[in-house]
């Protein structure tokens, strides 16, 4: 019977570490590839930026519902905010003179509507008083319609819906009112 000296095991007992090390690899080299699978996948699923926008039913914040399909035959910009986004509170008094603009210039063909996303519905309320903002604001306490429907990746994000109900405008960050009001007037001389 052969004597096995402490080199001999050393020996017979490095393979198996190795190939412990290597199953480890192996395991974390496919949890990385299926992390970044996951993302891939998500990011194919961004924003609706095109075709028909999706419909919802919310009620603002004054108890009034407000369905989107109702709003078929004007233009709608859909906002996406919240109260504790500083982008959001700079948008907010463009957004409202647009809107009050349009109302004027325009009498019942663009919607302002704003959907808050992770926010306290007293918050949104001061926010709407602070600006002075008079458009729909909808809270999404389930962010049901800001993650589920519209995908959103933060705040805040606004859609350009035409009078047929098409997606035709997206904009990520706050709104340019110029670059807005450019993209509304076109939509408005085409619908005269």
């Amino acid at each position: 019977m052969a004597v096995m000296t402490e080199s001999d095991v050393q020996k017979t007992a490095a393979p198996a570490r190795g190939l412990g090390g290597a199953w480890a690899i192996l395991l974390l080299v496919g949890v990385v590839i299926a992390v970044i699978g996951l993302a891939l996948l998500r990011n194919q699923q961004g924003q609706p930026t095109d075709g028909t926008a999706p419909d919802f039913t919310l009620t603002g914040l004054d108890g009034t519902p407000f369905r989107l399909s109702e709003q078929r035959g004007r233009i709608v910009v859909l906002n996406f905010w919240a109260s504790w986004c500083a982008p959001c509170a700079d948008e907010a008094p463009a957004l409202q003179a647009l809107s009050a603009r349009y109302a004027v210039s325009h009498p019942g063909r663009v919607q302002f509507v704003g959907v808050t996303h992770s926010d306290e519905p007293d918050d949104s309320a001061a926010f709407v008083a602070r600006y002075g903002i008079t458009y729909p604001n909808l809270p999404d306490t389930r962010a049901d319609v800001s993650k589920r429907l519209y995908r959103i990746t933060g705040v805040p994000e606004t859609f350009l819906i035409d009078a047929e109900g098409q997606v035709v405008g997206f904009f990520y960050s706050a709104v340019d009112p110029v670059a807005l009001a450019a993209a509304i007037d076109p939509l408005l001389a085409a619908a005269s």
